[in-house]
């Protein structure tokens, strides 16, 4: 992923003026993607696990959506905002992040939604009226066939998982470049992302299209969710790939530099099939060649034809 880009590149706005460039050291970075993937697991299976999916089916998804809005914008600048391994994944093969950077992009994350989930768990203990806590975490898990609400099969959720990352890491990767000029919208644009797949999945299988939560909900559901977690690593990998393919396509394919369409054409240049140079290695015009160019361009002295009169001077010079 790989090219090294400057900070301004991940999420927002670029630094300001005369701002510090520096960016952040990787505690802090790594700091930041544990806090905000806690928040999003707090908030993406907190809600749904204290109300009634089936009687007010919208406050789950959009707190999920909100929650990683307020994650992007409150620590957002310092790593980038990706609390999700599917979106960092998608950075490594755009070239956003080194891989080693991401690997510990990774363990940041898990622990985060790992603590999120041991906190939601010890919530649930304290509530008197649900006997068994880890059977009320499973109806926050991901899963598909029996485990699904709407029983969809293994070769559904599948699709919906690929299809929805490609859609979250695409939006993610197009809002936080550095050449988007409206870069600043990008929390609240992944964040209404991430809402509406997560309205469109939810009853298909819990679809979370993130691995760190669907980790989370695994480790505290029982042996039939971690029989499943498989299927939401494998296509949300599978889905990042497919953005991070197309936007490192997009930028390899730059538009040529304003520099090289300002040289006016009446320089000479030296052709390579007739050099036999690399294009890299044909010879430039110098200076000299290059200002007499312009000014002859901007009307001002340049190289001149000789005038009709010089002609007719030397003419009858000669004939003396």
């Amino acid at each position: 992923m790989t090219l090294p880009v400057p900070a301004s590149e991940t999420i927002g706005a670029g630094p300001a003026p005369g701002a510090d460039s520096t960016r952040p050291r990787l505690a802090a970075r790594l700091s930041a993607e544990a806090f905000g993937t806690l928040i999003i697991v707090v908030a993406g299976l907190g809600v749904p696990l204290f109300t009634l999916p089936q009687s007010s089916p919208l406050p789950a998804p959009l707190a999920a959506g909100l929650a990683l809005t307020a994650a992007m914008l409150a620590v957002g600048y310092l790593s980038g905002g990706h609390f999700n391994p599917a979106v960092t994944l998608g950075g490594v093969i755009a070239g956003r992040i080194r891989p080693l950077e991401a690997a510990a992009y990774l363990g940041a994350q898990l622990a985060g939604a790992a603590l999120g989930g041991v906190a939601l768990f010890g919530v649930l203990r304290t509530v008197p009226t649900i006997d068994d806590s880890q059977a009320a975490f499973a109806t926050v898990a991901a899963g598909f066939g029996e485990h699904s609400v709407i029983q969809v099969p293994m070769a559904g959720v599948l699709l919906v998982e690929v299809l929805g990352t490609a859609l979250l890491v695409a939006v993610f990767l197009g809002t936080t470049s550095k050449r988007n000029p409206a870069r600043a919208a990008a929390p609240f644009a992944v964040g209404l992302t991430m809402a509406v797949l997560l309205q469109f999945g939810q009853a298909i299988g819990n679809v979370p299209f993130n691995p760190a939560r669907a980790t989370a909900a695994a480790l505290f559901s029982g042996p039939n969710a971690l029989g499943q977690l498989w299927l939401f690593w494998v296509a949300p990998v599978v889905g990042a790939a497919i953005a991070g393919l197309v936007f490192r396509g997009f930028a390899q394919s730059s538009p040529p530099s304003a520099a090289s369409s300002r040289v006016p054409s009446s320089v000479p240049t030296s052709r390579p099939e007739s050099t036999g140079l690399e294009p890299a290695e044909q010879a430039e015009p110098d200076g000299d060649e290059l200002e007499t160019a312009a000014r002859a361009a901007d009307g001002g002295p340049g190289i001149e034809a000789p005038a009709a009169d010089d002609e007719a001077r030397s003419f009858f010079d000669s004939k003396r």
